[in-house]
């Protein structure tokens, strides 16, 4: 978990050197939260799936750019609200795993409620 330590102290500078924190609400953040996943979403909309495979084989750094920044508004977004994200990621993790145990959910794409 060192790892996101270091890439939200990055970003952290980033945004800081830039004096942009005054900008930074978490309703915005949430915001560009979601326009940068609908920017994911476009690399894949419209195309079947032999298309997708294919593009994805030659256009895999854009998408990677895209979801990069996904994850810089969700380390800076749970920095802001002094959410631990990775131990935030393992509770729900733990709760996927009670919600889907192997034995009802393997194989399966049925909601938890309708296992």
């Amino acid at each position: 978990m060192d790892n996101i330590k270091k890439l939200t102290e990055k970003i952290i500078a980033f945004r800081d050197a830039r004096d942009w924190k005054q900008f930074h609400n978490p309703k915005d953040i949430a915001l560009s939260l979601v326009l940068e996943a609908a920017e994911v979403l476009e690399h894949f909309q419209w195309k079947s799936k032999e298309e997708i495979e294919a593009y994805i084989k030659t256009n895999k750094g854009d998408i990677g750019e895209e979801l990069s920044d996904v994850l810089y508004w969700v380390l800076l977004m749970s920095n802001d609200l002094n959410i631990d994200i990775a131990q935030a990621l393992e509770k729900k993790m733990e709760q996927n795993e009670k919600k889907y145990p192997i034995d009802k959910a393997r194989g399966k794409h049925t909601k938890y409620n309708k296992l």
